[in-house]
């Protein structure tokens, strides 16, 4: 399906939904929000160019199939556990690294839960893109065995 009206409000709603979406993904891991909403709200964005162009010219731009985005993501989130191991500390214990002020985003606290959180961003942005190409965008698999 090809829509002009999807296709313009998509020229300005992408950019919009992708930088909320790492909004709440910098934020998630001091209050609610997150990796799981924020990547929500970036596969929604992906998912709007693809209702907008089709999924076969959305795919052309995604350099990172979505079964790859989640086995990173996977891979991240248990890789964040590490360091508290190594620190004579449980599995996913937090791990606080330095802190910077950011003049607009405020106070920039680098450990081991923003790095979890990038990690579920990613399984949830791969997640939500492999299920709604599942559910409703036609691929080549399916031509090929009709």
């Amino acid at each position: 399906m090809h829509s002009s009206i999807l296709i313009i409000a998509n020229r300005y709603l992408g950019p919009i939904l992708i930088a909320l979406s790492l909004v709440a993904l910098y934020r998630g891991h001091n209050y609610p929000g997150g990796g799981f909403i924020g990547g929500l709200i970036a596969a929604s964005a992906i998912l709007l160019r693809a209702l907008a162009q089709g999924w076969p010219k959305t795919e052309e731009n995604i350099r990172v199939r979505p079964m790859t985005l989640i086995a990173v993501g996977l891979a991240i989130a248990m890789l964040s556990g590490l360091p508290s191991i190594f620190l004579g500390n449980p599995f996913m214990t937090s791990v606080w690294g330095p802190t910077w002020q950011i003049p607009v985003l405020g106070k920039l606290k680098l450990g081991t839960p923003l790095l979890f959180d990038i990690g579920v961003y990613l399984a949830v942005i791969g997640f939500t893109l492999k299920s709604a190409i599942s559910l409703g965008f036609d691929t080549e698999e399916e031509e090929e065995s009709a």
